[in-house]
């Protein structure tokens, strides 16, 4: 998206580097990182280039935006921040939740994912359907994410945060993992696929 965010300052940093000593804790004590990374993806993915709506500024913390199909489930991600989040006040929830995905994905042995802080909390959540329908095929796929501005090469990029985590039938439809091992960040879905 190319978004370049305020400097933040160095006290806010500090605490940027604190919370995501726990959060380290937290991902690898709960094995939670998928959900984790979930939780933060849905958030940015919310994004449109067009309107410049959307997108990963805490607004899916809030009823409405958690109540849309596709978050089916994030309320236990919220629930098993908000401990942490409470103990860093100064930090934005749209940080936040951004800086979880980063270390949900570096402590399941994924890259190291540069993390710029400064995202404002906005309070209007996007519409409903800003993000993928699992029952829909390629085309709509190729809409959702142009919404974002994304190409073919983006978009299967980004499926490989598949990499982690599994389906719940009870908020998906689907059962399943998605590779063999849901804990661990590698390019197993791609082969698997």
């Amino acid at each position: 998206m190319g978004k370049s965010y305020p400097k933040v300052s160095e006290e806010y940093q500090k605490a940027v580097e604190k919370c995501k000593k726990k959060l380290r804790g937290l991902i690898a004590e709960k094995k939670c990182a998928p959900i984790i990374l979930r939780l933060a993806w849905h958030s940015a993915g919310t994004f449109d280039v067009k309107t410049k709506t959307g997108g990963p500024f805490g607004t899916i913390r809030h009823p409405a935006e958690l109540a849309h199909e596709a978050n089916n489930g994030l309320d236990i991600a919220i629930k098993l921040l908000e401990p942490i989040k409470e103990k860093f006040p100064i930090l934005s929830y749209a940080d936040f939740y951004q800086l979880a995905g980063v270390v949900a994905v570096e402590v399941t042995g994924g890259p190291e994912i540069p993390f710029h802080p400064g995202r404002p909390d906005k309070q209007e959540p996007p519409p409903e359907g800003r993000l993928p329908n699992a029952t829909k095929g390629s085309d709509h796929l190729r809409d959702v994410f142009g919404h974002m501005g994304l190409s073919d090469q983006d978009i299967v990029a980004l499926s490989g945060g598949h990499t982690l985590g599994r389906c719940h039938k009870e908020r998906s439809g689907f059962e399943g993992p998605w590779t063999n091992n849901p804990l661990i960040f590698d390019n197993s879905y791609f082969k698997a696929s």
